[in-house]
């Protein structure tokens, strides 16, 4: 029920924005709304000029009854000030007033009002309400006082306030407290718990000051201690510009400001500033300060955020990667991949920077790749082709002797004379953090007692450590996440196991000659008579001209011996033309001789006729493929076997199993089982000084040996390779490539391969496999059929 005697009362309602008025506290406003300047009017014109000032809840223009507070202040309009556009007036709160009801009367709010009595406690006089009231006029004085009011002031204001209600409201409208907040105290009725609100709202603005003044002193202390240290500083200048040393000073300065220009990361800063610390205290002539000053200098020219801008333009890339090198297609293709996913992921990231591992490009992980293969088909060459298509720096390092693991990963500044490694020196060199690095030469690291250089590069090498490589001499983690590492290597027999784990193999296989052909007209003559002088006037080297050189004076994989060969024919014919004797000349296959001398090279050729107990083989050199013949005679003996032409173990233990799968099969294969104990066999491999070993004679050693013992000629126009067993199947080999591509050279018509060999020859070009057939076979009775033109062989088995 309501209380009859409370005082109603209905008047215009002035609408505050952000501003909370507390009775007993006067307030100026700025009123310039219609509907506020309207009730502002109305109010005017009454002899007591009481006016319902109450909070909106939101700041807004437009005025609602229901955006409006039901608790507010009732007021009196003290001084008021008109203005273009406005009026300013000072309020002065007058009591609580709860708003029963809301009406628009001539454009603007009027609302009945009742009176909200402050609720005392039962007892005033009760201690603890004694208590926080003191409280409360002690932290308002001491509050007041830390905000810069006079002692005086505070106290003389504080005093005019006896009863706890109004010392509440006081203390509230001078606090600086959010709207809300405000508004709150506000339609607190209680008086106790009104005066618990302010003592909390007091005290966290005491902290507030106390913790702000804890930071001015602070503040203070810093900037005293720089302008110490400055003042210091201008000092120490003046005293070595008096003795000479402030060309020094000047450097030191330029260093640390580029030192400072770095955006490093947290470890590395950390220690740049110890050292730069250091620096500042250690002599100019010191050992030390050399030494901290040759450090720094090594930080500061690394490229911790500089980076190549990369081209991601495959079709760009592509072109340039054949414009540099002819043919390595499974290289193009794979250095192609590696670009279009970095495209890809680059566009993915500008479309979505939210998706995870687009930040800097950190989820892609660069690829190593090593490539493996004979010497002058092109590693290192395209290793800075791939650095020109992908718009990247490009930096190489020949580990070739290298046996010291500090040459990778530097030495300890402990020692005189300390550097950082090879690694980090040639990121310096780069000056980019993303650059293509060659690490040339993988397979001639050698091993000493002062560590293996290969164990070091394990770190470098693996996508999932590199971004925290520590060198010895910086002491701090480098990120080479970004590297694209590519290696080379001859062999892979001499890397280690987990250090080949961590690369992708890409095996680089020797050139045939039609290859050798067009990297010689787009390439190799084109440079050599630059470098000799001439044009292509001058000397016309015809292409029969070319496969001369490459067939009669070179036996490589690659095309190095033929350049030279080349550069030799060059500088004859420029000494020709120097002197006057020619003009012009043109090189033909028949003038080669009389260039270059007799022929260098005589390769093995196909016999014109079909033999007995001589068999064709293929086999496979670092400098290429050519065809070997094994030769098999019996004369009358104990059935002893003897081997010739310097054979390895394994060619000695294939040759006892033809021997015994002959014995085994003898019938079937028209042989006479009881020749084998008054017969010797004697197999040679000719060329006798080099020596011979592999499994994948073992087919070659079985036809020589069958034909010998049962009289049925080889064909001359066939080689063959593979592995046999003791049952008679054809195993599997290495090398097909380079095999065939010598048994072409050679003359060769029909080659025999393993069946599981036989897709490798797709690896060959298609006008070379054209002019052989392959004949795929997986028992030895099959390649006897053929060899020995016996096509009813008894079938067996194998």
């Amino acid at each position: 029920m309501t209380d009859k005697n409370v005082k109603r009362i209905r008047l215009p309602v002035l609408p505050l924005r952000e501003v909370v008025l507390f009775p007993g506290v006067a307030t100026p406003i700025g009123a310039g709304r219609p509907g506020t300047l309207r009730a502002i009017e109305a109010v005017m014109k009454t002899e007591d000029r009481f006016i319902m000032a109450v909070s909106q809840r939101e700041n807004v223009e437009a005025v609602r009854a229901e955006g409006l507070y039901q608790v507010g202040t009732v007021s009196r309009i003290g001084q008021l000030q008109r203005g273009l556009g406005g009026v300013q007036l000072l309020l002065h709160g007058e009591y609580r007033g709860r708003i029963l009801q809301y009406s628009e009367v001539d454009g603007y709010l009027e609302a009945v009002i009742e009176e909200v009595a402050d609720l005392h406690p039962n007892d005033p006089e009760d201690a603890g309400f004694l208590a926080l009231h003191r409280e409360v006029r002690e932290r308002a004085s001491e509050l007041g006082q830390r905000t810069g009011l006079a002692e005086e002031v505070v106290d003389q204001v504080l005093d005019s306030v006896d009863d706890p209600g109004s010392l509440a409201d006081l203390v509230a409208g001078y606090l600086d407290l959010a709207a809300t907040d405000r508004q709150g105290l506000l339609e607190v009725v209680s008086v106790e718990e009104r005066l618990r609100r302010v003592l909390t709202h007091v005290q966290r603005q005491l902290e507030l000051l106390d913790a702000q003044e804890d930071i001015k002193v602070a503040v203070q202390e810093e900037i005293g201690q720089r302008q110490r240290e400055m003042y210091l500083r201008e000092q120490l200048k003046a005293i070595r510009k008096e003795l000479g040393d402030d060309e020094d000073e000047s450097q030191s300065d330029e260093l640390e400001e580029r030192l400072s220009e770095l955006d490093l990361p947290e470890a590395a800063r950390k220690e740049v500033d110890r050292e730069l610390g250091r620096l500042r205290r250690a002599s100019r002539e010191s050992m030390e300060g050399q030494v901290i000053r040759t450090y720094l200098e090594t930080v500061a020219e690394l490229p911790w955020n500089e980076r190549s801008e990369e081209h991601f333009d495959l079709k760009k890339a592509e072109e340039v990667l054949n414009e540099d090198h002819y043919g390595l297609q499974d290289v193009k293709d794979r250095v192609l991949e590696f670009l279009a996913v970095r495209q890809l992921r680059n566009s993915v990231g500008d479309a979505d920077s939210d998706v995870p591992g687009n930040e800097d490009d950190k989820g892609t992980r660069n690829p190593t790749m090593l490539f493996i293969g004979p010497p002058g088909v092109g590693k290192t060459s395209i290793a800075k082709s791939i650095a020109r298509a992908m718009g990247r720096e490009y930096v190489r390092i020949s580990l070739g002797g290298a046996r010291d693991e500090a040459d990778i990963r530097g030495h300890r500044r402990t020692y005189v004379g300390a550097m950082p490694g090879r690694i980090i020196q040639g990121m310096k060199t780069a000056g980019a953090r993303n650059p293509v690095f060659l690490l040339d030469e993988l397979d001639k690291l050698g091993v000493s007692f002062q560590g293996d250089p290969a164990s070091a590069l394990l770190e470098v090498l693996d996508p999932a450590q590199n971004d925290s490589f520590v060198d010895h001499y910086l002491g701090i983690p480098f990120d080479l996440s970004e590297v694209l590492f590519v290696a080379t290597s001859n062999i892979h027999d001499s890397i280690p196991a987990p250090l080949l784990d961590r690369m992708e193999v890409v095996e680089f296989l020797g050139y045939t000659e039609q290859e050798k052909l067009e990297i010689s007209r787009r390439y190799l003559v084109k440079r050599q008579l630059s470098d000799a002088g001439l044009t292509e006037k001058q000397l016309d080297f015809s292409d029969g001209t070319v496969k001369t050189i490459i067939s009669k004076y070179t036996r490589e994989a690659g095309v190095r011996q033929l350049e030279r060969e080349i550069g030799r024919v060059a500088r004859k014919v420029a000494r020709k033309i120097a002197s006057g004797e020619e003009e012009t000349v043109e090189v033909s296959p028949d003038d080669v001789s009389g260039l270059l001398g007799r022929q260098k090279v005589s390769p093995e050729r196909a016999f014109e006729i079909d033999q007995v107990g001589i068999a064709s083989g293929m086999y496979y050199t670092p400098v290429g493929g050519d065809i070997m013949f094994v030769e098999v005679s019996v004369t009358n003996g104990k059935g002893e076997l003897v081997l010739t032409g310097q054979l390895g173990d394994v060619m000695k233990e294939s040759a006892q199993a033809v021997l015994t799968y002959a014995k085994t099969h003898a019938e079937d294969l028209g042989i006479d089982p009881g020749i084998f104990a008054a017969l010797d066999v004697h197999i040679h491999v000719p060329q006798g000084a080099v020596p011979k070993d592999g499994p994948s004679a073992g087919v070659t050693m079985a036809t020589a040996l069958v034909s010998a013992l049962s009289g049925n000629p080889v064909r001359h126009d066939l080689a063959m390779t593979g592995e046999i067993t003791l049952s008679g199947r054809v195993l599997p080999i290495g090398g097909v490539k380079e095999k065939v591509l010598g048994a072409i050279r050679a003359g060769i018509t029909t080659v025999v391969l393993p069946q599981e060999n036989v897709a490798h020859v797709e690896d060959i070009s298609e006008d070379e496999r054209k002019k052989i057939q392959v004949i795929g076979v997986d028992c030895l009775r099959d390649v006897l059929r053929v060899a020995l033109d016996k096509p009813d062989l008894n079938d067996g088995g194998c």
